[in-house]
């Protein structure tokens, strides 16, 4: 029997356990599980353009609470070493946002195994659009390698969880977001810290505000900065004078990945670990599923983590930089899940669904939103009793 990895699912996007708060608040691409974005859910076995603009309830709307809370913020931020005309042009069209607010309030936790995190963190879409993002930016990333230490495939890893290679950056303006969370006031000191950040970002000339756009907590760019580590780690790689981690051209936020890597405790030259009887070096063993494969894992491993304190996402990004470097899946198998399916039946499950006209959104082996719609959709179809779990029983009916 398998053990639950514990994940935080964002407001839907991506695994492992708890999130290391000082880099960035919420995860975004797989950070929450591969499932939700800042603004739209992620379908399971596809990917997602970016938004061309936020969903309506990340839309600015009319709040007095939040006004006068913005008007008593503009009078203490020169105290921040804010000027006026940064804080004009920056809540120039900036407002409250309610989605923000359901979505900080509206998080849950759920129970993910590995093997459904590495599902979506290693998927084939993922692994071969990984390969060639690593194909196309190899000269910078072997750039980045020999200058910070920090293995190539690592930093396309993290990019490919986080952002999905650039596809999933965000689209909500990071000053709305900020203080609609500040004058929420659940977390209000910390994200007063992270507008402050945005503003001193937008003084510095980095950027403008409005290609300012992250998640809807603020993470911003390729590899999702919060702004506080943006002031903190951002590199300005190709020369022009800004940290553009917003742009097109991902060097600079790869860059600012591989900085974050080597300022907290990446070796040069050493491996993350691997599967154990697969070649993995020597290091600390660990088994996060129980019956599943086991990891031998290094200092690397644990930097990995810095970025974001999950044994889960650390393996992802491992593994996930293996497959990109050409490696195979995993050699060990993980046991049945707690409905008796191995991923193999859940697999069948979803393909044969899909077959009859219930269509599941894709064959991963991850039972997600789409697959329970699917099977409850066949049992009503069925005259079943209508529960949306999967069972061997169900997998058998469906011939």
């Amino acid at each position: 029997m398998w053990k639950p990895v514990q994940i935080i699912i964002k407001n839907q996007k991506l695994p492992g356990g708890n999130m290391n708060i000082t880099r960035r608040t919420f995860g975004f691409g797989i950070a929450a599980f591969g499932l939700a974005g800042c603004s739209a859910p992620v379908r399971q076995g596809a990917s997602r353009a970016r938004s061309a603009a936020p969903a309506q309830d990340l839309r600015p709307v009319s709040n007095a609470g939040y006004d006068a809370w913005v008007a008593a913020f503009r009078r203490r931020a020169g105290g921040y070493g804010i000027s006026d005309a940064t804080l004009s042009e920056a809540f120039r069209g900036a407002g409250y946002l309610p989605g923000v607010v359901t979505r900080d309030r509206n998080q849950t936790e759920t129970s993910r195994s590995l093997e459904d995190y590495l599902s979506i963190a290693a998927s084939d879409e993922r692994v071969s659009k990984g390969r060639a993002a690593f194909a196309q930016y190899r000269a910078t990333l072997g750039a980045l390698e020999s200058q910070y230490g920090v293995s190539a495939e690592i930093i396309a890893a993290i990019w490919g969880l986080e952002s999905f290679y650039g596809e999933r950056r965000g689209d909500v303006p990071v000053i709305s977001a900020t203080s609609t969370l500040a004058y929420d006031g659940r977390r209000g000191a910390f994200f007063e810290k992270q507008l402050v950040a945005a503003l001193r970002i937008l003084q510095s000339g980095d950027i403008t505000v409005d290609r300012m756009t992250g998640s809807w907590a603020g993470a911003m760019g390729h590899t999702q900065f919060i702004p506080t580590s943006y002031e903190a780690f951002a590199v300005d790689f190709t020369g022009d004078g800004r940290r553009d981690i917003w742009s097109d051209d991902p060097s600079d936020a790869l860059a600012s990945t591989a900085a974050y890597l080597a300022r907290n405790g990446w070796v040069r030259g050493l491996r993350w670990g691997g599967e154990v009887g697969a070649g993995a070096p020597s290091g600390d063993v660990i088994q996060p599923q129980p019956g599943g494969p086991q990891f031998a894992v290094t200092g690397n491993f644990r930097a990995i983590k810095r970025y974001n304190n999950s044994d889960a996402y650390a393996i992802g990004v491992g593994h996930l930089a293996d497959r990109i470097g050409g490696a195979g899946p995993l050699r060990g198998s993980f046991p049945p899940d707690a409905t008796g399916l191995t991923k193999k039946d859940r697999i069948a499950l979803q393909q044969r669904l899909t077959a009859k006209g219930f269509d599941t959104d894709g064959t991963d082996g991850v039972i997600g939103p789409n697959t329970r719609r699917a099977i409850s959709a066949y049992q009503s179809s069925r005259g079943l009793p209508v529960t949306g779990e999967p069972s061997p029983e169900l997998l058998r009916s469906l011939g």
